[in-house]
């Protein structure tokens, strides 16, 4: 028997789900930052928590565009996205001490994409031992903090290392 404690789940399950992009919804929701989970807003994208992270401190960054393949952005967006990126590992270096990360895209529903008409970034944190028996033999992850509290620890260092950029 297997069991996996996440009750935030329940407010997924019990929650309307919306009809349009959720990405795209964040996107256009500067007021509700917070609540959203976005850390940070450049000219052409932004960073958001996964709101059902493989593991904490689990960031996407995402354009304001809504397109579905990289190559749709322009120049300076594809360029941003890789700048904000660059500015979500130092960040979550500096707030989590991670060993490493994986990052990526999943380009279209055949490629893994859970919101394939959406282009997003990837950057997951990863400690050395991780990847636990929970992982292993049951199948499941273990997420050690709540995102809100994920989230009041990285915010300040988002908002410190734009100003540091600018």
């Amino acid at each position: 028997m297997r069991q996996l404690w996440s009750p935030w789940r329940m407010e997924y399950i019990e929650s309307e789900k919306p009809k349009g992009c959720v990405l795209c919804d964040a996107a256009l929701s500067p007021e509700r930052d917070e609540e959203n989970n976005v850390l940070y807003r450049g000219e052409h994208v932004y960073v958001i928590m996964n709101r059902y992270p493989y593991i904490n401190g689990h960031l996407m960054v995402a354009p304001y565009m809504h397109v579905s393949r990289i190559n749709d952005l322009s120049v300076e967006a594809q360029a941003e996205m890789m700048s904000a990126t660059s500015l979500c590992v130092q960040a979550i270096e500096a707030c989590m001490s991670p060993d490493g990360f994986n990052m990526g895209m999943n380009m279209g529903q055949a490629a893994g994409a859970g919101i394939a008409d959406h282009i997003h970034m990837h950057i997951v944190p990863r400690w050395i031992g991780d990847t636990n028996f929970m992982s292993v033999f049951c199948e499941s992850r273990v997420i050690c903090e709540g995102l809100q509290q994920t989230y009041v620890k990285l915010k300040p260092e988002f908002e410190r290392l734009a100003q540091a950029n600018q």
